[in-house]
């Protein structure tokens, strides 16, 4: 029995829409020369991209915060070596190297087996399907949530929580979990949340709002703060990008006054002192000065 001709038109619209709600088959990746890859949601579910071209920064590219590099470099040599390891958070102020130190270690230690997984906040909620992944895998894989901030109730807050938990769901020995915030406890604080504080006994008792913002972070093994610069640490930073960046051109750029003038000038119309301001203004600086001496030599 033949089909009538508009039914087998409309089946095949439904059949059509319906292919464009299914993931598309992607190849399983070879972690042997994947070194990272992000986690693309399609639809109601996702799957793992390969990373082609990764930025090429290392642990001596980041300067001034030599103190933060030690902890987490440490804690990461631990994972690499199958020892007991904790979930890290990265705080504090933009731009002070937080998303770049992680970076930075994949570089040094991805010939180790070290591996990163990059989740964006939203998709933090596909944890389980992303570690199901890497079971299993002979490598060490970091989980990398860049910039986080929830809101209370969030499905991807809870489910962050209860991997970093591990009450309900725990990744696998080979998963960590590093994420960087501008925030200590990745959630707004608002002065009405101390109204339910009290005194018991002497101690202070936080109320229950304060008390659930801060049951997330708390649930990180370690915290790292990154703050802004004193005026003093911004310069040496300066001072150390020209240096190196004139030494990559093979030339020499004097660190005078005029270059110190100029770098705090270039902070405070930033509105900031930080590693990254540091290298931008050495950027500009070096190659100005050195375009400069190439039209002179060539005058």
């Amino acid at each position: 029995m033949e089909l009538d001709a508009e039914l087998v038109g409309q089946l095949k619209r439904v059949l059509a829409a319906a292919e464009c709600l299914l993931p598309k088959p992607f190849p399983s990746i070879d972690w042997s020369v994947c070194h990272a890859a992000n986690w693309k949601r399609h639809s109601f579910a996702g799957f793992l991209e390969q990373i082609d071209s990764i930025e090429g920064i290392t642990l001596e590219d980041l300067l001034g915060i030599d103190k933060q590099k030690q902890v987490i470099e440490e804690n990461t040599l631990q994972f690499l070596a199958g020892l007991p390891a904790n979930n890290a958070l990265l705080w504090g102020t933009r731009g002070t190297g937080k998303s770049s130190l992680v970076r930075a270690l994949l570089t040094r230690y991805a010939p180790q087996g070290l591996r990163v997984i990059q989740v964006d906040k939203d998709d933090l909620v596909h944890l389980p399907d992303i570690v199901d992944r890497l079971k299993g895998e002979p490598y060490r894989f970091i989980i990398f949530s860049d910039d986080v901030s929830f809101e209370i109730g969030e499905s991807s807050y809870k489910m962050l929580k209860s991997a970093l938990d591990g009450s309900v769901y725990a990744p696998p020995k080979n998963v960590l979990i590093y994420v960087t915030s501008n925030r200590r406890h990745l959630i707004p604080e608002y002065e009405s949340d101390n109204k339910g504080a009290m005194m018991v006994e002497g101690e202070i008792h936080h109320g229950e709002a304060v008390e659930e913002k801060i049951s997330l972070s708390g649930r990180f093994g370690i915290w790292v703060a990154f703050h802004p610069f004193s005026q003093d640490q911004y310069l040496e930073v300066v001072r150390q990008w020209v240096e190196r960046l004139a030494e990559e051109q093979a030339a020499v750029v004097p660190w005078d006054e005029a270059c110190r003038e100029a770098a705090i000038l270039w902070s405070q119309k930033k509105g900031d002192r930080s590693g990254r301001i540091a290298s931008q203004f050495a950027s500009n600086w070096v190659g100005q000065y050195l375009l400069s001496q190439k039209t002179k030599a060539k005058a």
